[in-house]
């Protein structure tokens, strides 16, 4: 019906506040008289310095509206006298009002979204009880909903409202009820914005979809040779093992080596992932030390060397080369130049560097990979690029652990999967890397540039220690990372939000590893309400 995305969020600028007035005189003067008609086609709120107003847009035009209020007394406490006696017993209430709906966008997502987002709300505020006036003229619907009427109709002949409540915790009912009566939406394509997966190209969905092939058959062994070649060449390293599984399993492989070694170490964390790597080298018994700084921050390169100096020869020095969680690019050349001056064995995670940014494993003794994000192919494969030609396996850890038996058996060690190193082999053998590098920092750029003046915040600058793949936003002022990613994603446009570690810190994540378009970028930007200006 409607061709411009529709973003529900918390409205918080003049223009749609000024949208919001004009909305309230067409419903509530002109289309239900609820008050009396003026010149200026704009009606205030009485309570508009508290209302939190959730709204609808479809590009720059308000859709449709509702007003949340948790401050006694109501609107209805003013029209019934206290309300209390007329309701079951709650404990923190809200009162739900101006609900309205553009005529243009009856019948479509709006209202779902509207209720949606007011529930959301409550289950936040842990608020028990919703009261609502409905008007008269649907009550069916609000009672289809699951709203309970109590006390008498309030307002006057032609405005008349019937008081009504409903419990949050009863919204999942509410909603399905709700969609089932609004009209379908048209069918949205998902946008992957994501830092993994990412979208992958038509040759790469062709290969998968082959039949499937046998490890042990000739054709496997030569695609794997095939891949396992041109891993080596994209990322400057002399070996690597391809095996079935993911990043973690690459950092859990790369820790039991590490941990043979018997020697003290050093894990650098700024981010997310390299708290994952000091973790995963705890549970391998490894004794080290930890540098830690703020996330997002940049290390200064005296406290690394100083970090590192304090490390016997034989010991080690793991880091994770892109943090993901941040964006920034932690320095490598550097860190393997110090470590390889004391003779100590060097580890990095690679796994959202490798085929984003340029990259050189060469000197490196572990790093790891992963079949999506960079490599632009399906999750499932794990990677683990080593200096050594043949690793001597280990005596007492589980086989499929061990780096080294994977090197004693030519690379397929136990089952794989044919459609997965297909697929692999097929992105690999079609992507042009150093354009791609080209076009994702000047996607970067483009997005950096957009976002300057918005009302968020890009946490790592565009410098050398920023990995222009995975941009980091902050919310400058409402909605928050949530908020703007549900909104988004209702839109069409699937961003980092919901892990964890991003909404602890009401960060939102834009991956620009599927090389989207400038277009695509300009309408992302105006939905996050930046202008076109």
């Amino acid at each position: 019906m409607h061709a411009t995305p529709l973003i529900c969020k918390v409205a918080d600028t003049p223009a749609e506040f000024e949208q919001i007035h004009r909305l309230n005189y067409r419903t509530f003067v002109e289309e239900i008289p609820q008050h009396a008609p003026n010149g200026e086609g704009r009606l205030v709120d009485k309570f508009h310095a508290e209302n939190t107003y959730l709204i609808v847009t479809s590009g720059d035009r308000l859709a449709g509206m509702l007003a949340l209020r948790d401050q006694r007394p109501f609107s209805l406490d003013g029209k019934l006298g206290n309300i209390d006696p007329y309701l079951p017993s709650c404990v923190h209430p809200a009162e739900v009002r101006l609900l309205s709906v553009d005529p243009a966008f009856r019948g479509s997502a709006v209202l779902p979204l509207l209720l949606e987002k007011a529930f959301e709300q409550s289950r936040m505020r842990q608020w028990d009880m919703v009261v609502i006036s409905a008007t008269t003229r649907q009550l069916h619907l609000y009672a289809h909903l699951g709203f309970t009427p109590f006390g008498p109709l309030v307002g006057k002949d032609g405005a008349q409202f019937q008081p009504m409540f409903v419990r949050p915790n009863a919204v999942d009912a509410v909603l399905k009820a709700l969609k089932k009566r609004a009209a379908p939406r048209p069918s949205c394509k998902i946008i992957g914005l994501l830092p993994g997966p990412v979208p992958v190209s038509a040759r790469v969905r062709k290969a998968m979809a082959d039949h499937p092939d046998s490890h042990r058959s000739a054709n496997f062994q030569t695609v794997m040779e095939r891949v396992r070649c041109s891993l080596c060449a994209l990322a400057g390293a002399r070996h690597c093992q391809v095996f079935p599984g993911s990043g973690t399993l690459a950092n859990d492989m790369i820790s039991l080596q590490l941990a043979r070694l018997q020697s003290p170490g050093l894990v650098l964390v700024n981010g997310e992932f390299g708290r994952r790597i000091a973790a995963q080298a705890a549970r391998a018994g490894m004794r080290f030390e930890t540098l830690e700084i703020p996330w997002g921050a940049v290390f200064e390169w005296k406290a690394i060397e100083r970090a590192i100096e304090q490390l016997p020869s034989g010991g080690w020095v793991w880091w994770v080369h892109h943090e993901t969680s941040t964006g920034i690019l932690n320095p490598l050349e550097k860190i393997v130049a110090a470590a390889k001056a004391r003779a100590l064995i060097t580890a990095v995670d690679a796994i959202s560097a490798l085929g984003n940014t340029p990259v050189n494993l060469r000197d490196i003794d572990f790093a790891s990979a992963v079949s999506s994000k960079g490599l632009c192919a399906y999750p499932g494969l794990g990677i683990v690029f080593h200096r050594q030609d043949i690793i001597e396996p280990l005596a007492h850890a589980p086989a499929y652990l061990d780096l080294g038996y994977w090197t004693t058996h030519e690379g397929v060690a136990f089952t794989h999967s044919s459609n997965l190193l297909g697929a692999l082999d097929a992105a690999l053998r079609t992507q042009n890397y150093p354009r791609r590098f080209q076009a994702i920092a000047q996607r970067a750029k483009f997005l950096r540039t957009r976002l300057k003046n918005s009302r968020f915040e890009v946490l790592t600058q565009a410098d050398a220690h920023s990995c222009p793949a995975v941009l980091t936003l902050i919310p400058r002022s409402a909605p928050n990372a949530w908020e703007t990613g549900c909104a988004l994603e209702a839109a069409g446009y699937a961003l980092s939000y919901r892990s964890d570690y991003l909404k602890s810190r009401n960060w939102l994540q834009i991956g620009l590893m599927g090389v989207p378009s400038q277009r695509l970028l300009s309408n992302l930007s105006r939905c996050l309400g930046v202008s076109s200006n």
